[in-house]
């Protein structure tokens, strides 16, 4: 599937929930799926600088394609990742440099999160992007 795909099919998979509640049970359930982050990457190389809670990405690529992986101390920060990580993951550097990541003001969880959370949001995506950077610029 394609980023915009994967974008569709989460924003689809979200309007199923009504209740703010089951929206954030189903971001911390993505979360909860994420594969485990090992010990040796929970260092500040991979923290992500400026979020509440303590956030973890790392990432590989592995035939031309990212591969994510992230953890948090906090299920919500962890759920969070894990929408950038459904869309992103195992799609090849240029096209996540050049994707919208916009579709995250679509699922509305901004506004129901508190400022630091929410500004948490763009943070993920800036260091997704520039991990995509780095291995675009190592592939050329």
């Amino acid at each position: 599937m394609t980023i915009v795909e994967k974008q569709n099919q989460l924003l689809e998979d979200l309007s199923f929930f009504h209740d703010w509640q089951d929206r954030y049970e189903y971001v911390i359930a993505l979360g909860r799926k994420l594969a485990a982050l090992p010990d040796s990457a929970r260092n500040s190389e991979h923290l992500i600088k400026g979020c509440q809670s303590q956030v973890w990405l790392d990432a590989a690529c592995i035939d031309g394609k990212i591969e994510f992986f992230a953890d948090s101390d906090s299920l919500i920060t962890k759920g969070m990742i894990a929408l950038f990580i459904e869309v992103l993951n195992h799609q090849k550097p240029d096209d996540i440099l050049t994707a919208d990541m916009s579709f995250i003001e679509k699922t509305g969880l901004k506004e129901h999160l508190a400022p630091t959370r929410a500004n948490a949001l763009s943070l993920m995506a800036t260091q997704m992007k520039q991990r995509a950077l780095l291995f675009s610029t190592q592939q050329s």
